[in-house]
């Protein structure tokens, strides 16, 4: 049984996961081109972070961040290389989609890079109804990155 809780990133395994996330984003990103919001980013007013748990363990971790009053950003979403493949990230996502939508919010943009290890959350993304679009906040677009965007 998983079960979705709001983040005070203060446990270990909340911030192994956050640590395998951004080496992750540094091995398969060109430099300057990383984006990922490291733990005091994460703890920002305007961030809200979520981990799906299983009893103790961290499986998966996302936050949404305020941009305005009528948009947000999706950071940080990562599953546990030992538990891929189980639905959390979706299962997330959803949740995340669901909280953009209470909050009265009428889109909802990510930024990622291009690739293979990008391409199973790409995938996850499109399926949920994101579209490819401009940049956004703010953001340069380059060869290596894309953003994507969700009609609230």
């Amino acid at each position: 049984m998983f079960e979705i809780v709001e983040d005070d990133l203060s446990g270990e395994g909340t911030i192994a996961l956050l640590r395998i996330h951004l080496a992750g984003m540094r091995a398969n990103s060109p430099p300057g081109s990383v984006f990922a919001l490291d733990l005091s980013g994460l703890k920002v007013p305007e961030v809200t972070v979520w981990t799906v748990r299983q009893g103790d363990q961290v499986i998966s971790i996302g936050a949404l961040k305020t941009l305005d009053s009528g948009s947000g950003e999706l950071k940080s979403m990562r599953t546990h290389p030992d538990h891929l493949r189980q639905g959390t990230a979706a299962l997330l996502l959803g949740h995340m989609i669901a909280t953009a939508r209470r909050r009265g919010w009428k889109k909802l943009s990510l930024e990622t890079g291009s690739g293979p290890a990008f391409e199973p959350a790409l995938n996850l993304y499109r399926n949920r109804g994101f579209v490819e679009g401009p940049a956004f906040s703010d953001y340069e677009p380059s060869p290596f990155n894309q953003f994507l965007h969700l009609a609230l």
